[in-house]
């Protein structure tokens, strides 16, 4: 339930990511809203900044601060079903709107153990991750009061970095560079400052995980992906988790300037926003895994299921993660990726990827049957009856 009760709640647990809006909140959260908050931070693969982020509620008023190592449970309870379903919005994967559920779903367990009246979180009115979090804390607990500060101060950005200034509250943003950054192991957004000027290139300042083009390297860099009922298991031969073969691709890959996207988009609040992303990582593996569901499967299946891809890329975009909707698709896809094992051979080549081989004990392309050379197969005298029949509703009309 979203709280529209201005009296202070016992208990918060509000999702920390270090950053400006959630740190402005823990203040005014207890000026406001709660006389205690814990704050929970997830650790979905962000690096080194937990740490210092954790001892920063504290410092900043927390009770408690939390962290969670949910890395494990993100790259196999969500990423990897979003690879199944091929999940890109617009042109872009998926990232930080697939970590929301989760980050809510811990939020909801968490307010269970502390015995908690509220959740909070740092989402303003016009964003997409509001409805994320509102419409999944709603599905796992109906019961739970939903507090957004930044819904209700009705803050400009400068106004939060002065707020901040006033009563003290670490931030590393400046007026002059004030974006906004989600990171996690499937891809980097960016917002805010001067990206919201759809006319201006974007500064390399606004990149972290991938390098320019011009300074990428000058050959191209050749690997292999393995694998096996849809998940990637193997890297260049080496059998890798998923966590580390994530971790390792996103370097090679980022290092030959692959996973740049810039992106007019469509919010779910009605809205158009202009995002920068970074996914390294899950461009190469999002195109490897669909060619490979290309050469193992039928055409009527790839036809079916780009349908469902689209489907499921919208739910979790808009927050609806926990539709029943999703997880029969997941079903479906379970059943589908029994035939996606093989090899996928890809070029790295500054900013671009390039399929350049693909082999499977369950490829359904024969060589005898594709040839236009020696050895075909083919019994090319049975395609006018077959365009006959088949072209046949079209001369009636």
């Amino acid at each position: 339930m979203i709280s529209t009760n201005k009296s202070k709640y016992k208990k918060v647990i509000l999702a920390y990511s270090g950053g400006l809006d959630t740190s402005v909140a823990i203040h005014w959260l207890l000026e406001n809203r709660a006389q205690k908050v814990i704050a929970l931070a997830i650790d979905l693969g962000q690096g080194d900044e937990l740490g210092p982020i954790q001892k920063k509620a504290l410092k900043i008023g927390a009770s408690e601060s939390l962290v969670i190592d949910a890395k494990k449970e993100f790259v196999n309870e969500y990423i990897w079903p979003a690879l199944f379903a091929n999940a890109i919005y617009g042109d872009y994967p998926l990232a930080t709107a697939l970590a929301r559920p989760l980050i809510a779903k811990l939020l909801v367990q968490t307010a269970k153990t502390k015995k908690a009246d509220a959740i909070a979180h740092g989402c303003t009115g016009k964003g997409n991750d509001q409805v994320r979090f509102d419409v999944s804390t709603m599905a796992l607990a109906p019961h739970l009061k939903i507090i957004a500060p930044a819904r209700e101060w009705k803050m400009t950005r400068e106004k939060s970095i002065e707020y901040a200034k006033k009563h003290n509250i670490p931030i590393s943003i400046k007026k002059k560079s004030p974006y906004s950054v989600d990171l996690n192991l499937w891809g980097r957004s960016v917002e805010c400052g001067i990206l919201e000027d759809a006319w201006k290139e974007p500064p390399e300042d606004a990149y972290a995980l991938t390098k320019n083009q011009k300074l990428a390297p000058a050959k191209p860099a050749y690997i292999t992906i393995g694998f096996k009922n849809g998940v990637p298991i193997t890297l260049n031969g080496k059998k890798l988790d998923g966590l580390k073969l994530i971790q390792r691709l996103n370097q090679i890959a980022g290092n030959h300037g692959i996973g740049r996207i810039d992106q007019i988009e469509n919010r779910v609040v009605g809205i158009k926003s202009r995002e920068v992303y970074e996914s390294p990582a899950a461009v190469v593996l999002l195109k490897a895994h669909k060619d490979l569901e290309s050469l193992t499967n039928t055409r009527e299946t790839i036809i079916f299921k780009s349908f469902l891809d689209q489907k499921y890329a919208q739910l979790i975009y808009d927050g609806r993660w926990f539709n029943p909707l999703r997880k029969a698709i997941d079903e479906f896809n379970k059943y589908v990726q029994k035939r996606v094992t093989g090899i996928i051979r890809l070029k790295l080549f500054k900013g671009s990827v390039t399929i350049v081989g693909r082999k499977s004990s369950f490829s359904l392309y024969k060589h005898k049957l594709a040839t236009y050379g020696k050895g075909d197969l083919f019994d090319q005298s049975a395609a006018e009856g077959f365009i006959k029949i088949f072209g046949l509703d079209l001369k009636s009309i």
